[in-house]
């Protein structure tokens, strides 16, 4: 009987719901068509037209953390062209000195190295505000960041607490701390940027819990603090790559919808002082814009990974317990 009543109230009413699909349709196009003119605005018309900020004319320096590989390193050196100094805070000296040679040899700018482990605590901070001392920042990039070995549900993470205590130290302690110690100058002179490098998984990535939702802060943090200062002169940019072949995606080899650390930085560069949240890059955006149907990435997504992760895993523990018999 109530299938019937339901079915006679669809029957009266079919005009109603066609009308209200109709107007549903009509919003989620207008909503996909701005989002595809804000794309070609944003990596096509902007760059070309010269929309965004000359990183230069914010300050003499610019800062890059994590700055010995990837993404960091790319925009070390592309804020060098642009005629910046840089400081270039990293873990290993070693790479360190090798970064700053590679920038030597490219522009003619100075350079700064300090030697810095994140994963540390709070008392790091200080030896990196005295080695900052004197210095005009003009931009600061907080890119440091740590994810998972492999993807791994939440209560199985090798190392348990240090591993969870690592990646907040690194994912959200050092985007926090490092603005609080080059923001008072900014807001002083009236002008700086400050670009935090997150993720497109801020949005929601199972089994990679910790390290997506340590990006979602990123994003918020920076989204935040962008709208505390938008009349102050501070730009703050949330960044949210998608797969980059950088050695923290693990991804070798690049493609149209995964970029090299250089080519994606070319593109997102272009964007500090033009949109307060990106996604970077043409494809990513595209990417985002597609996945953003079912809200959050499915667990099915990472799923074989991981399962081939434990395949390994299981492999060496063999291996392991064969060499011992030996």
């Amino acid at each position: 009987m109530s299938a019937a009543l339901a079915l006679n109230f669809f029957e009266r009413n079919k005009n109603c719901f066609a009308i209200f699909g109709g107007v549903v349709s009509c919003i989620i196009g207008a909503k996909l068509c701005l989002h595809i003119l804000k794309g070609i605005r944003s990596f096509f018309l902007a760059p070309l037209l010269k929309l965004g900020v000359n990183p230069k004319t914010l300050g003499s320096w610019a800062i890059v953390t994590g700055a010995t590989d990837g993404i960091g390193k790319a925009y070390a050196i592309a804020l060098a062209k642009k005629g910046m100094n840089i400081v270039l805070i990293s873990r290993t000296e070693s790479k360190l000195t090798a970064t700053a040679e590679e920038i030597k040899s490219i522009a003619e700018v100075r350079t700064k190295c300090v030697s810095i482990d994140f994963s540390e605590g709070i008392e790091i901070y200080k030896s990196i505000e005295d080695a900052l001392e004197g210095l005009d920042i003009g931009i600061l990039v907080n890119n440091v960041g740590a994810s998972y070995d492999y993807p791994e549900f939440f209560h199985q993470l090798p190392d348990g607490k240090n591993m969870v205590k690592k990646i907040l130290n690194i994912n959200i302690f050092s985007v926090t701390y490092m603005t609080s110690i080059v923001l008072p100058k900014m807001v002083d002179k009236r002008k700086g940027a400050i670009v935090n490098v997150g993720s497109a998984s801020c949005f929601g990535f199972p089994l990679l819990t910790v390290y997506s939702a340590t990006k979602a802060y990123v994003h918020s943090f920076s989204q935040n603090l962008a709208a505390e200062y938008s009349d102050k002169g501070i730009i703050i940019q949330s960044l949210m790559p998608g797969f980059i072949t950088t050695k923290l995606s693990g991804i070798k080899r690049s493609s149209l919808f995964v970029p090299t650390p250089d080519v994606y930085v070319n593109c997102a560069i272009e964007s500090i002082g033009n949109e307060s949240a990106t996604y970077g890059y043409w494809s990513h955006s595209l990417m985002m814009l597609c996945l953003s149907v079912i809200k959050m990435m499915p667990r099915s997504f990472y799923l074989p990974k991981y399962l081939r992760a434990m395949e390994n895993q299981g492999k060496m523990n063999k291996e392991r317990k064969a060499a011992k018999k030996q």
